[in-house]
């Protein structure tokens, strides 16, 4: 086995054990991050039918060679038309009676046209089988995300210095996606958001042409992607003085405090609404409850939001080996908002804060 397959047999070997717990006899995996992880492909299109003894990728003319680089641990199936075209002889193979969809990817279309496709098996609904197995990180995801972090990092310390009023918001996300993708970053992770004044109001607002102004609050949330691995970062500054300072500072201070309060009190085995609720309790005594709308924090990897998650309505326990934003904010419309996003691992003994940027809001202008 070389080290480009190890990975790819742990996870299979994972997922098999899911499945027989299950009692599924195969796996159709659909969903392109649970692809990726299973299989190592990093192509557009393809399905992987998983079963106890067999792993087969379908895939177009595109990838065929792909297949054969990335994914050493599937069986190669030629599809010229069609996934319904190979999918019986496929199920056959592995001699599944019943078969598991992704029911969170999947479209009724796709189930519609495989079933008709595949009629001698029973098409079973899953949910999560996978993106539960992905919520725990192993080595090769742990390394690619905090070569993102650092990145992410680095990029914010890179344009700082060149922050100036009269720049627009969208001036500076495009200098910091630059910095990412000529220092390393195969991509950015989401659309950067810069937003400034009463912009920041919106917690996932657009870069716009809007101009920086000095004394008003500015939330910029970036994430770099390095081998397929997201990292996310929100840090929020003031140009010069704040012009409403007993607000910012009052706001901000309350902000950060939360964020101090749940990266010390989160731990594995506490579910995702006790993380939540610690820092969301501490923002509503001090009188901004209403404010704070969305949830704490979500899990990071191949994808940008997924397991676990830290919010009023997660009630599963947060496992160890999870990566996890912790990202307090307080919004004010017609002011302006504030947002500070660190990533954490989840560690036997509580969460190691991997995110490194300063917290020091004040630039000079």
């Amino acid at each position: 086995m070389t080290l480009d397959e190890a990975p790819t047999a742990a996870r299979l070997a994972r997922l098999r054990e899911v499945l027989a717990r299950e009692q599924l006899d195969a796996l159709l995996v659909s969903q392109p991050e649970n692809r990726r992880w299973l299989s190592g492909f990093t192509g557009s299109a393809g399905w992987l039918l998983v079963s106890a003894d067999l792993a087969l990728f379908a895939t177009d003319f595109r990838y065929y060679d792909q297949v054969a680089l990335e994914s050493p641990g599937f069986e190669l199936v030629k599809v010229t038309t069609a996934l319904a075209e190979v999918l019986p002889g496929m199920i056959q193979r592995t001699g599944a009676r019943q078969v598991g969809f992704e029911a969170d990817h999947a479209t009724y279309a796709n189930i519609q046209e495989w079933a008709e496709a595949a009629k001698a098996c029973e098409w079973v609904l899953t949910k999560g089988l996978l993106t539960a197995l992905r919520a725990v990180k192993d080595a090769a995801e742990l390394a690619a995300v905090r070569a993102a972090i650092a990145l992410t990092d680095e990029a914010l310390a890179g344009v700082l210095p060149a922050i100036r009023p009269g720049m627009t918001e969208a001036e500076l996300a495009w200098r910091i996606e630059s910095y990412m993708r000529t220092h390393g970053a195969e991509a950015v992770a989401f659309e950067l958001i810069v937003s400034s004044g009463p912009n920041s109001a919106r917690p996932h607002a657009r870069a716009t042409q809007q101009p920086l102004q000095a004394g008003q609050p500015i939330i910029i949330d970036i994430g770099a992607r390095v081998n397929g691995y997201c990292a996310d970062l929100t840090r929020t500054f003031c140009l010069g003085q704040p012009a409403d300072p007993a607000r910012f500072w009052e706001v901000y201070t309350t902000v950060l405090r939360a964020q101090a309060a749940a990266e010390t009190a989160i731990r594995p085995g506490m579910t995702g609404k006790e993380g939540d609720a610690v820092a969301r309790d501490l923002i509503a005594a001090a009188g901004y409850g209403d404010n704070f709308g969305h949830g704490l924090g979500h899990g990071v990897g191949l994808a940008i939001h997924e397991e676990p998650r830290l919010s009023r309505i997660h009630t599963a326990a947060l496992p160890a080996g999870a990566l996890l934003t912790v990202e307090p904010g307080i919004y004010l419309p017609g002011w302006g908002g504030v947002r500070i996003e660190d990533m954490i691992l989840l560690t036997e003994n509580g969460a190691e804060v991997l995110s490194r940027s300063p917290k020091e809001p004040i630039l000079p202008v």
